[in-house]
């Protein structure tokens, strides 16, 4: 497919209209979502329009680093994706670029749960970054991060290819800052009460200890939040593009930590209890981490 071409699917209340967008590959149309082709995989791309939310534990019940509640604002819209990235996608990626495929199951037995479409895991920050690059260059866009071994290396960079700590100037794909990964979770604009996303009933809208049988599930199996989103609370935990630090109650303008030693993972996860897949649940975890629970999902700005 030419890189100049995006194919964007625009979901209509009423039924399915399909609508293609010839456009340049700097570009995402805002729609509802867009979907592109990438090594034989469909990329969903959900369409998120800036606003401002409650950040962090609303309710008071979580632990402190979940707390405090604040306000954020987001300035600029972006798209994430529909889904986590799945085994399909991220060997697409390892074939193409010769990088050793993650094990589809625990590193410390021989249990294998299988490939396809459940979402990827065992995958450090660093691999994931390195796919986002990878998939970047594949739409001739620019790459969002400089990789491990180059200079400045996990940092985020602007269409000119230069540093920058403004996420609003990132063309390529990347990971989701917290705050976008937390306001989208909460349905966006439409400010969803829930505690988990999509619903107050976690076995409608997560896998968790409880409903998983001890593994990851296949994407897009429970229902969406309010945006048409999947598993934003349980399956596997995501990275998110900026370092671990600890709230305040001052409101935030578009915020991203570009500095720390842990980087932020969010949605809980298919191991844990269900205290753990609230969307207001934070954990950390040092770059290199690979674990059978931990995975990510994409997202560009809309430019």
């Amino acid at each position: 497919m030419s890189k100049e071409v995006l194919i964007a699917i625009v979901i209509a209340l009423a039924g399915i209209t399909v609508a293609l967008f010839l456009i340049s590959p700097l570009y995402a149309p805002k729609a509802e979502t867009y979907v592109v082709e990438i090594s034989s995989n469909l990329y969903e791309m959900v369409y998120v329009e800036g606003g401002t939310f409650t950040m962090g534990d609303e309710f008071g019940d979580l632990w402190s680093w979940c707390q405090p509640a604040h306000e954020v604002t987001l300035t600029y819209d972006f798209y994430i994706g529909k889904y986590e990235v799945t085994f399909d996608e991220y060997d697409a990626f390892c074939v193409a670029t010769g990088t050793s495929k993650p094990s589809d199951g625990p590193s410390w037995s021989e249990e294998r749960w299988g490939r396809g479409t459940r979402p990827v895991i065992n995958v450090s920050w660093w691999d994931a970054i390195a796919f986002c690059n990878w998939l970047s260059a594949e739409e001739g866009l620019p790459v969002a991060y400089r990789l491990p071994g180059e200079p400045d290396e996990g940092c985020l960079l602007d269409e000119a290819g230069n540093v920058t700590t403004d996420i609003t100037k990132v063309v390529g794909y990347r990971l989701p800052t917290e705050a976008e990964w937390e306001y989208a979770a909460r349905g966006g604009k439409h400010q969803s009460p829930f505690k988990f996303s999509g619903s107050d009933n976690i076995d409608d809208v997560a896998w968790y200890s409880g409903n998983s049988g001890g593994m990851a599930q296949e994407v897009g199996s429970k229902l969406p939040n309010a945006l048409g989103m999947f598993d934003m609370s349980g399956n596997v935990q995501e990275w998110c593009t900026d370092y671990y630090a600890s709230y305040s109650v001052d409101p935030r303008i578009n915020p991203y930590t570009s500095e720390g030693t842990n980087l932020v993972t969010r949605g809980g996860r298919w191991s844990v209890h269900k205290q753990l897949v609230r969307i207001a649940f934070r954990g950390d975890s040092s770059p290199g981490y690979r674990m059978h629970d931990l995975g990510f999902r994409i997202v560009r700005t809309a430019q």
